[in-house]
């Protein structure tokens, strides 16, 4: 009695395996019919790195941000002395005053140089005349001549001075500004909607020009990399419909695009004679996220976590029902108490 039923125990033991067996087959048959004219592999995701470097030499007077802040664009996030170039901007503007000032006084002589010509012309134009009607001496019109001639000759040398403290003017304005704008690159701030990586500088260190202070992820650009074979890549355009999704969060996927497929093989055998080693050929392929669909995360997003691409070789394939669930809605975050 108990070896018959120790038996059926074992048969239904087995039966049950067999049926598991099948069951996760059948399944996997399933999902491989579904996944035809879809190319997918392993990746993580990405951004780029930015780095916010010094423009000039100087002492870093303060950094406003720490690893892992999230900064918007235009934020201040660290600021280098500017004493020095304080010192120069006001000789600078002084420079400029003064060379205005010049400008201001000439416009005034030439006002008066003008007026004296016009006056000059005129007694040479009443001189010629009585001078024809025989009425003035050939004295009193050389006279009228020479002294408008002196006249017109004063007024464009102070025209001609003018121009040259004009230009004066532009020099000292450009100097001005050229120290204002080093004033301002002083200042340092994020140029993307990023998260601060690494900060590499702190308060009172010494920077050289091109030094770098912060590292950032720029989080409006977020994209998966994956590898695949050369038969896939070949059918593969920019612009495919892509997929995306995390193993941390299975069962959701993102809609993405294909940004990116590189031109050069990443992993190359070292025989390629043969049709066997040319399938080996992998290529590397970008799949971007669309900024719109990454900023609703944005305080969540999380570059290094891995996840499987997925990219449509033929554009009337249909995505099958497992790829079809957007990922949740973020929670909102937890009042600070």
């Amino acid at each position: 009695m108990h070896i018959a039923v120790r038996r059926i125990i074992v048969i239904l033991c087995f039966v049950a395996v067999g049926t598991i067996f099948a069951w996760r087959w059948w399944n996997e048959q399933v999902a491989a019919s579904q996944m035809v004219g879809i190319a997918s592999a392993n990746g993580r995701l990405e951004a780029v790195q930015v780095n916010v470097s010094a423009k000039e030499p100087g002492r870093i007077v303060e950094v406003l941000v720490n690893e892992g802040d999230l900064v918007q664009p235009g934020q201040v996030m660290a600021r280098i002395d500017i004493e020095t170039l304080s010192a120069d901007l006001s000789k600078a503007k002084a420079d400029l005053a003064e060379a205005e000032s010049n400008a201001t006084v000439a416009k005034s002589t030439i006002e008066k140089r003008e007026s004296e010509y016009k006056l000059a012309d005129l007694n040479y134009a009443r001189q010629k005349d009585l001078f024809e009607k025989k009425i003035s001496t050939k004295q009193d019109f050389d006279e009228a001549e020479s002294d408008v001639k002196a006249k017109r000759a004063a007024l464009e040398e102070e025209r001609a001075k003018l121009e040259t403290i004009a230009f004066s003017v532009k020099s000292a304005t450009a100097v001005v500004q050229g120290i204002q704008t080093r004033i301002d690159d002083s200042t340092l701030t994020s140029p993307v909607l990023g998260r601060v990586l690494y900060k590499l500088a702190q308060p009172g260190e010494v920077l050289p020009s091109g030094g770098k202070v912060l590292t950032l992820l720029d989080l409006s650009d977020i994209y998966m990399e994956v590898f695949l074979p050369s038969q896939e890549v070949a059918r593969i355009r920019i612009g495919a419909d892509a997929k995306i999704t995390l193993d941390a969060l299975p069962g959701y996927s993102a809609s993405a695009r294909v940004s990116f497929v590189s031109p050069e093989a990443q992993f190359t055998p070292k025989q390629v004679e043969t049709k066997s080693e040319r399938d080996k050929l992998m290529f590397r392929v970008k799949i971007q996220v669309p900024h719109e669909k990454v900023l609703p995360y944005i305080d969540r997003i999380k570059t290094g976590v891995r996840g499987v691409g997925y990219v449509k070789l033929d554009d009337d394939v249909e995505w099958p029902p497992s790829l079809q669930k957007p990922f949740p809605p973020p929670r909102p975050a937890k009042p600070a108490e």
